[in-house]
């Protein structure tokens, strides 16, 4: 008895299965994009310095970025990676940290220079991708996402209402993010030639 498979095709191997746009992993993303302006809301609240609305402010950026490493794993996971999602995502990454250093800057408690390089890297980056989104999509590198890991980390030591004491562990933060930002930009500038190159060649 021979059973008819429609999902087989002449080579006999089972056809790539879509994976719609509008799934799990790119609603979480979504969701960090709708968090930031949130954020920003509670960043400012009080005057930028009461110890009630920066706790809200540091929390919610917390979770804003968390779901950043669980969009990830479910697509990867079930199988849910997009191009949409490729781009989406560290564009929602860009918006979550750039809303925090620009808040951060206007609220004297981070250096305008700081922002300033990280988010020339961002945008640059961003404007790589679109550069060359018709070769190809540019997923985010390990070191890529190192970078977005220590952005966070020290984003979130200057957003915490700790004593003024404790300085020291802000500001090592913020230098291995700049290096990193800085040694990872130049990849991708190397990384989006390469494909390029390869596309037209």
């Amino acid at each position: 008895m021979t059973v008819e498979n429609r999902d087989l095709p002449g080579d006999g191997k089972p056809e790539p299965r879509a994976v719609p746009t509008l799934n799990v992993a790119n609603l979480l993303t979504l969701s960090r994009m709708v968090l930031v302006p949130v954020f920003v809301l509670a960043l400012f609240a009080g005057g930028g310095h009461d110890v009630w609305w920066r706790s809200v402010a540091t929390a919610l950026f917390a979770i804003a970025s968390l779901t950043d490493q669980v969009d990830g794993w479910v697509a990867r996971r079930y199988g849910l990676i997009t191009d949409f999602g490729k781009i989406a995502d560290p564009i929602a990454d860009k918006a979550l940290i750039g809303a925090a250093l620009v808040g951060l800057s206007l609220l004297g408690e981070l250096p305008w220079w700081a922002t300033i390089v990280i988010a020339v890297r961002e945008i640059g980056v961003t404007l790589l991708r679109f550069w060359v989104i018709r070769y190809g999509v540019i997923p985010a590198s390990r070191g890529g996402k190192a970078k977005t890991l220590t952005q966070i980390a020290a984003i979130v030591v200057f957003l915490l209402p700790l004593p003024t004491t404790v300085t020291g562990l802000n500001w090592t933060l913020l230098g291995a993010a700049l290096v990193l930002t800085v040694v990872t930009g130049i990849d991708y500038v190397f990384q989006a030639v390469r494909l390029r190159t390869a596309a037209r060649a």
